[in-house]
């Protein structure tokens, strides 16, 4: 992750979607993007209880939304919150911070937690509640970036020297690792996964490298072992692309920066071939611009774009290049504040973030 998202350090330092819906729910998508732009949403808070700062990611197939909280103590947890409204605090046994990445269909979490040590480790939490702890031979610091539903967690683990490198951990435990071809070598390079939807279901993992010369470049790496490795169009030398998501079809999205410094969202089809666009009201100043968040099924695309005074507002963009703007009651309407939606499933609603004027992080849930 590099600007739009929130790193453990930033966090910190502040203190999919499919099945038997699916068919036929494809049949009308364009209804979907009209629905959602003809009625007035609803939008509900999502705060646990203590929680002094919130992200919250998605949900799974029963309608529970996860995501993570830090509380007045600064000790973090991942939390589930159920459809009607009720709260489950996720702590890995003994410690003080638990992190929550990734969840499939059947609510299975991924992440990371750190030790007594601050140690970061990687985790799988049944749906029943129970955890195992992982960890790739060699790494000193181990990242669950998602889990798909076959129970493929895709993530990444640093190593001695700083290098990072991307692993795959299927079900009965079994961990591979794998680098991206053209990778650097040296401390800080290397391997990435994104957190998230970082793995399919049909476990093509996307994610970025950075080469020998510290430039970003991004990747899909298909089960077998294969990979794929692209640019945006518009992304120059030295310059950034990244991947934020995969649905189930192979298509990703994510955003890149041009030679002036200005994000620009992307969707890159299972073929290859890529669509950029730019969310209305983008501002095109250094920093500023439009981020992909997440693409569902049905390949509609949300996000937040930076407007002319770096205020975050959220998107929804169809597969025919509609945008619905929005924001969260209570964003705050500062630079840096604002709405920053995460992911989006077939029925519509949209889970992300939002930033008060007090600089408050707090997740929603937004209802069509």
């Amino acid at each position: 992750m590099l600007t739009n998202h929130i790193s453990f350090a930033q966090f910190c330092s502040a203190v999919r979607r499919k099945g038997a819906l699916a068919l036929s729910l494809v049949l009308c998508t364009l209804g979907l993007g009209l629905s959602v732009s003809a009625h007035d949403p609803t939008y509900i808070t999502i705060d646990p209880p203590g929680s002094v700062y919130t992200i919250a990611f998605g949900h799974d197939a029963q309608g529970a939304i996860y995501g993570y909280y830090v509380d007045s103590s600064g000790d973090c947890y991942g939390f589930l919150r159920t459809p009607d409204g009720s709260f489950t605090t996720i702590a890995f046994p003994g410690s003080d911070c638990t992190l929550a990445y990734g969840i499939n269909l059947e609510g299975a979490l991924t992440g990371q937690y750190f030790d007594a040590s601050f140690v970061s480790h990687g985790y799988l939490r049944t749906p029943e509640g129970s955890f195992t702890t992982f960890d790739p031979p060699g790494s000193g610091y181990t990242v669950g970036g998602g889990i798909n539903l076959a129970g493929t967690i895709a993530g990444y683990y640093v190593d001695a020297s700083g290098v990072n490198h991307g692993y795959i951990r299927t079900s009965d435990g079994k961990i591979t690792p794998f680098e991206a071809p053209g990778v650097g070598k040296g401390a800080g390079q290397g391997t990435v996964t994104t957190i998230g939807i970082t793995i399919n279901d049909v476990g093509v993992v996307t994610g970025y490298y950075f080469d020998k010369d510290s430039v970003i470049h991004s990747y899909v790496r298909t089960p077998d072992g294969r990979f794929e490795t692209f640019e945006a169009p518009g992304t120059g030398p030295g310059q950034a692309t990244e991947p934020e998501a995969i649905n189930d079809a192979g298509a990703v999205t994510g955003f890149y920066v041009d030679a002036s410094g200005v994000n620009h969202g992307f969707i890159r089809n299972p073929g290859g071939s890529f669509t950029t666009f730019e969310a209305p009201g983008a501002g095109n100043g250094a920093g500023q611009g439009t981020y992909g968040e997440g693409i569902n099924l049905l390949g509609i695309v949300v996000g937040q774009y930076l407007d002319a005074s770096g205020v975050n507002h959220g998107y929804l963009r169809t597969p025919d290049g509609r945008f619905l703007t929005f924001d969260a009651p209570g964003a705050g309407t500062g630079a840096s504040q604002g709405t920053l939606p995460e992911t989006s499933d077939l029925a519509g609603n949209i889970i992300g973030i939002y930033i008060d004027s007090s600089n408050a992080f707090h997740g929603f849930l937004r209802t069509p």
